[in-house]
């Protein structure tokens, strides 16, 4: 049943595949701060999450369904000038705004949150009730951030976020699509193995977002991660494999070598709840295969 999604953070990496997902059969709202990307495309609106009043009638206008929250500032090593403040207020004060809102509406709300939440250190594969010591700014304030939620009403779902990897639409760039251009072009590529993740296909992420908007699925937290625990270092790998790069290019580097680093070891997820609701997932090699075919 169509429904009328509102989308935050409609211009980001995940958000601009969101918006493809979502337009399909449902009416769509996708909001977009500085960068435009693909909601010129679609039903949309420039603005500033950290501006109640503006969301406030955002909300008084489309009356959502379903709202898919992805905005945030996202990098796990703080920026030069970047105020820590800044980072609270868009990564938790902005999402209690937008849960209080919800409440409001009667709208259910899709918290898109990260893996980085977890402890790294405490083994891998992760279920949802592992312990949780986020590393980063930006990882705290996204815990925070659920915190909000929860403490707003039951109608949520949070969705702890893999790595995610494939091509970035139009401005948007991930560490995947980076090392793709720079092996396509013969030039090395500095990659960890000390640091393992479950990734997850962007477009495989946005589709499996799009159809628990539909689902009667709420009051959860749910791991969204793929199916294989690699390495960075065994991403490039496999990479090189299919696209029949020269895995010479590949330079192992450690986490110590990257000073200011957040350390975060192993935060591999188990996504055995995830499956339990009937999504089945394609490995990383196939899902390589498929987007390089495309591109």
């Amino acid at each position: 049943m169509s429904k009328k999604i509102l989308i935050t953070g409609g211009s980001g990496l995940l958000g601009q595949y969101l918006n493809i997902e979502a337009a399909r059969e449902n009416e769509i709202v996708t909001l977009y701060n500085h960068h435009i990307g693909n909601c010129k495309d679609f039903k949309s609106a420039q603005a500033d999450i950290t501006d109640f009043e503006q969301i406030k009638q955002i909300f008084a206008s489309l009356e959502p369904d379903v709202v898919i929250h992805t905005a945030a500032i996202t990098n796990p090593v703080p920026l030069p000038g970047q105020n820590p403040k800044d980072v609270y207020n868009t990564n938790v004060n902005a999402t209690k705004n937008i849960a209080q809102l919800c409440d409001m509406y009667g709208s259910k709300l899709i918290y898109i949150s990260t893996d980085l939440v977890y402890a790294g250190y405490r083994g891998s594969m992760l279920k949802e009730d592992a312990k949780l010591i986020p590393a980063s700014l930006y990882a705290e304030t996204k815990l925070m951030g659920e915190v909000k939620v929860k403490e707003t009403f039951g109608n949520y779902l949070i969705l702890r976020t893999a790595l995610l990897y494939g091509f970035g639409l139009n401005h948007s760039r991930c560490h995947f699509h980076k090392m793709y251009e720079e092996l396509k072009n013969n030039k090395p590529v500095k990659l960890f193995v000390d640091q393992y993740r479950t990734p997850i296909l962007l477009q495989e992420a946005a589709e499996i977002i799009v159809q628990l908007a539909q689902m009667d699925v709420v009051n959860e937290t749910i791991n969204l991660g793929g199916v294989e625990r690699v390495s960075r270092y065994e991403l490039g790998e496999i990479l090189c494999n299919v696209a029949g790069f020269d895995k010479s290019l590949l330079e192992k580097i450690t986490m110590d070598e990257v000073p200011a680093l957040p350390k975060v070891e192993d935060v591999s997820l188990n996504t055995d709840k995830l499956q339990s609701l009937g999504f089945k997932q394609k490995s990383i090699e196939e899902n390589i295969s498929k987007i390089i075919r495309g591109n």
